[in-house]
């Protein structure tokens, strides 16, 4: 395992390249931001926060000084195949990408102790991968705004017209040829549609995420995360059936204005046994861009009565 660290504007965080050996038994580098706490207060707890599609680790910008600030170490990384991390052709199942993020969570960061899981999205998905398959390292886990492979909301919605991408891009090779040199409108869609506070994504970061996707191997990637979601249901489904419900204390957290919202309670309570409810104000689906303050009040309140 190798890695490089750069400092960015806030001395407490940095830039880190780890190169590991992931589960499905390939070498990729992943991109890590890392922030601090602040030397004057001891250290809550780690935050891990994972990103969804078509975003990456910039979509938490807004939080990660505030989550720091209150005391916990925040890890917030680029997943497999997106941002500035490896573009591989194969391993996007969510519990393949979890294993990804715990390598060098655990093995390289070091941090042994129980941490604090939030995904959002895509990340959601990989969130709860990540609290199910490795109980003995999370505290809490807080997800929402997707719905979860193997739930039955996720069968009920997955063909409708809000969730048409789960369709197209399950198709082979045409997605990528008809997104290719127009990532900036494929990816505009998906901000105009799902956002509430239309404001939050600026120009210059929808122009940041088009430069990301339209990396080579980028888009193949983010699409090839929804192609693996069939596979998801069947372990998913496999590792509710073999380990009963997640024990793991649960929050579902989604946009107040966005109309995932209505169902996340009762999708992870088919997947957790203590599960809580929670929305982000004025927000539709990008709760962490569209009213970070909020965000910030929501995951600490859990997290401090899971510490």
């Amino acid at each position: 395992m190798s890695i490089t660290s750069k400092g960015c504007k806030v001395h407490r965080c940095r830039q880190r390249i780890a190169t590991i050996k992931s589960p499905d038994d390939e070498e990729i580098r992943l991109n890590y931001l890392e922030c601090l706490n602040p030397p004057s207060l001891d250290k809550k707890g780690t935050i891990l926060l994972i990103h969804g599609f078509p975003q990456t680790s910039y979509q938490f910008r807004h939080v990660i000084i505030p989550l720091s600030n209150a005391g916990y170490h925040i890890i917030a990384p680029d997943y497999r195949g997106a941002g500035q991390s490896s573009k591989p052709a194969s391993g996007f199942t969510k519990a393949i990408m979890a294993g990804d993020i715990l390598i060098p969570v655990r093995d390289y960061l070091g941090i042994k102790e129980k941490i604090h899981v939030v995904g959002h999205d895509i990340g959601g998905m990989i969130a709860f991968a990540y609290a199910s398959r490795y109980p003995d390292h999370v505290a809490s886990v807080i997800w929402g705004e997707c719905p979860l492979p193997g739930s039955s909301f996720y069968e009920q919605s997955k063909g409708t017209v809000a969730l048409f991408h789960f369709i197209f891009h399950s198709v082979l090779d045409l997605p990528e040829a008809l997104v290719a040199g127009r990532e900036g409108i494929y990816l505009k869609h998906f901000f105009d549609k799902l956002s509430y506070n239309s404001a939050a994504i600026s120009l210059t970061d929808l122009e940041y995420y088009t430069t990301c996707y339209s990396q080579p191997g980028a888009m193949r990637c983010g699409i090839n995360v929804y192609r693996a979601f069939e596979k998801d249901v069947e372990e998913n489904r496999k590792w509710l059936k073999e380990n009963g419900k997640c024990k793991i204390p649960a929050l579902a957290l989604s946009g107040g204005n966005c109309f995932l919202a209505q169902h996340a309670e009762s999708m992870l309570k088919e997947f957790h046994v203590h599960v809580e409810n929670a929305t982000v104000a004025d927000s539709g689906h990008y709760i962490a861009e569209e009213n970070p303050e909020d965000f910030v009040h929501e995951v600490l309140e859990f997290v401090r009565k899971n510490n």
